[in-house]
């Protein structure tokens, strides 16, 4: 079943629950209404009939004065009245029936000649009509004497009823009518904007990323467009992150391969006297060698910590000899670079657990950036100090620095801010992934033409 009939059907339910409710409320009270006030009506007139009996008759003999008690008693009324001895003898009715010794087998009548207010609602027997009763005693001296009866008949009252609770029934089905309407055009509202997404994220499932969402309202479906949307978007970026970063890693292998076999061809035909050449040769092809294994470690780290397969080991690690040791590993590429690489350690600096080839790989990446992008007589700074709960290790250079638009953007798996500069473009993803391992963090801080701030935060 479709969302939208599941709506429209949930609304007819609801309505029509709420009004059937409501209708019954009101032919309740209806019923209610007419028949009290019905009740009320003889009841009135009976106690009038009594009272006016009671101060104005009491002496006399009420079989005597029947017929005019009835003149007295009918003069206002429409209803049918009776006059009644205790015995249940019927002495005067103003419809003209005749005596008759059997009242006493009507329940009101009892009660009236036991001194009570008696009500009945019934069928009489002779006319088979539904009828409402109300019998009052007669005193004299607090003593019953007779008994005067207001009958009507409820057949009128009924057919007004009736009358009446058809009108809230019309009117009940027309509501329902209109909220049914109305359920249908506001189901198709939500509907159509479920479609729209709908047919969007098919879309985007089929790889077309430049779809996007229509968003109408500021609700929830409003919220789902606009996750989509970012999504697409998200993704549209990565594509475009990985199109470069396979461009980029297919040139950085291709550069050491095409060195490597231009070397191999080369001293394939050379002589073997030629020492230097031969020297030379082999140099670089350790070199580009060396660089090829670089870069694939990079991927397979990156596979590793994509994928939650990597694992740390471990160990007391003293920090101070670790940076001197990087220190010393990079000082002669800085020297041929013609930059200066200080590196600051003293022995305050405390022993921490970690896993010391990951931290070490972490420290050398940022170094090489460093030395990447710091020209010739500019400086690194590698340095470290402890506070109570933490130590912070710094890598700080003078070079061209980061844009803000890319510095956002530095931890980004496969981005290069530079697409001509040279590495993978995981370098410091993958940093940044082996510190939250350690539960530290990495801040960096650039400012273009001055240079770049790292900032390594480590639990003590």
């Amino acid at each position: 079943m479709s969302i939208q009939k599941r709506l429209v059907g949930s609304y007819f339910v609801v309505i029509l629950i709420t009004v059937s409710i409501l209708e019954f409320l009101l032919i309740v009270l209806v019923n209610y209404y007419y028949f009290h006030n019905v009740e009320r009506i003889l009841m009135n007139q009976a106690e009038l009939s009594a009272s006016f009996f009671h101060q104005y008759a009491a002496d006399e003999d009420v079989e005597k004065q029947s017929e005019r008690l009835l003149n007295g008693f009918s003069h206002n009324s429409a209803a049918q009245v009776q006059i009644i001895s205790l015995n249940g003898q019927l002495l005067q009715d103003s419809t003209g029936l005749p005596a008759s010794d059997r009242m006493n087998e009507y329940p009101d009548v009892q009660e009236a000649c036991n001194g009570k207010i008696g009500i009945w609602k019934g069928t009489e027997p002779t006319t088979k009509e539904a009828v409402l009763a109300v019998s009052y005693p007669l005193q004299t001296n607090h003593t019953t004497v007779g008994v005067v009866r207001f009958v009507t008949s409820l057949t009128e009252t009924a057919k007004t009823v009736n009358q009446v609770s058809a009108i809230f029934i019309a009117v009940g089905l027309f509501v329902i009518a209109i909220v049914a309407v109305l359920g249908i055009v506001l189901s198709r509202t939500i509907t159509s904007s479920i479609t729209e997404l709908k047919s969007a994220a098919e879309k985007m499932a089929e790889g077309d990323f430049s779809v996007r969402a229509n968003k109408r309202y500021e609700d929830e479906l409003g919220a789902l467009a606009d996750t989509l949307n970012t999504m697409a978007a998200k993704i549209l970026q990565n594509e475009q992150l990985k199109n470069d970063f396979i461009s980029s890693v297919s040139h950085e292998l291709r550069t050491p391969l095409t060195s490597i076999k231009g070397w191999v061809v080369t001293l394939s035909a050379t002589e073997e006297n030629d020492r230097h050449m031969l020297k030379d040769g082999l140099e670089i092809i350790e070199t580009e060698t060396d660089r090829l294994t670089r870069l694939v470690d990079e991927l397979l780290d990156f596979a590793k910590l994509d994928n939650g397969r990597i694992a740390l080991w471990l160990t007391p690690v003293h920090l101070q000899g670790l940076l001197q040791h990087i220190g010393k590993q990079l000082a002669p590429r800085a020297a041929r670079q013609r930059i200066s690489l200080e590196v600051h350690a003293d022995d305050s600096l405390p022993v921490i657990q970690a896993d010391e080839n990951r931290l070490k790989q972490v420290l050398i990446n940022l170094i090489d950036n460093s030395l990447k992008f710091t020209g010739p007589q500019g400086s690194i700074k590698v340095y470290a100090h402890s506070e109570l709960h933490q130590v912070i290790i710094t890598v700080e250079d003078t070079g061209s620095g980061i844009d803000e638009q890319d510095l956002a953007n530095v931890f980004q798996k496969f981005y290069k801010g530079n697409i001509h500069a040279a590495g993978s473009g995981l370098g410091l993803s993958i940093s940044e992934q082996i510190i939250k391992l350690h539960h530290g963090q990495v801040k960096i801080s650039s400012k273009v033409g001055r240079g770049t701030k790292v900032e390594i935060y480590l639990p003590r």
